[in-house]
């Protein structure tokens, strides 16, 4: 995948010895993703300093319209710890198949308005890359910062070696 902030192209092994929350999602997205991204931005923020050792990657379902520059300017809007992620249509295919996501992009048509649809789940993983836990939403009226706060350090106290 190409990292927006920097066109970067990176993998899994850049991010390495962070905490990693992977999420799914597209910069056009009207409720979920900004949702999410605030949510985030606001669990990152109950962190303090230990939010420097956890990385968002907010990988888009929706390359069509998400370029570089669009993704890039998006997640400036939320913690600077989201680094915004695009991959071509094989990639991005590739790693929703690797993490069983589901998603579609249905173009415009005179019958039907550009949709896409996609879950919205948070994988984390520990420093080692190994899944750790799912948060299933943070949409909801009232999502569990708390819980996903208190998670997240518990993975952060955690040395990096402990479950290679």
């Amino acid at each position: 995948m190409t990292r927006a902030s920097d066109g970067k192209l990176v993998t899994n092994a850049d991010y390495r010895g962070q905490v990693v929350m992977l999420y799914f999602g597209y910069t056009f997205c009207p409720d979920v993703c900004p949702t999410t991204l605030a949510n985030l931005t606001q669990i990152l923020a109950q962190l303090g300093p230990d939010a420097q050792q956890i990385r968002v990657l907010f990988v888009t379902v929706d390359p069509h319209r998400d370029t570089l520059a669009v993704l890039a300017a998006y997640v400036q809007n939320f913690a600077r710890q989201i680094d915004g992620l695009r991959g071509t249509a094989d990639q991005l295919e590739s790693l929703a198949r690797r993490y069983r996501l589901v998603y579609s992009v249905t173009p415009e048509t005179r019958a039907h308005p550009y949709e896409v649809t996609h879950a919205s789940a948070i994988y984390v993983f520990d420093r080692s890359g190994a899944a750790r836990f799912l948060v299933p939403s943070l949409t909801s009226a009232t999502p569990d910062i708390t819980g996903v706060v208190l998670d997240l350090k518990r993975l952060i106290s955690e040395k990096s070696d402990s479950h290679t």
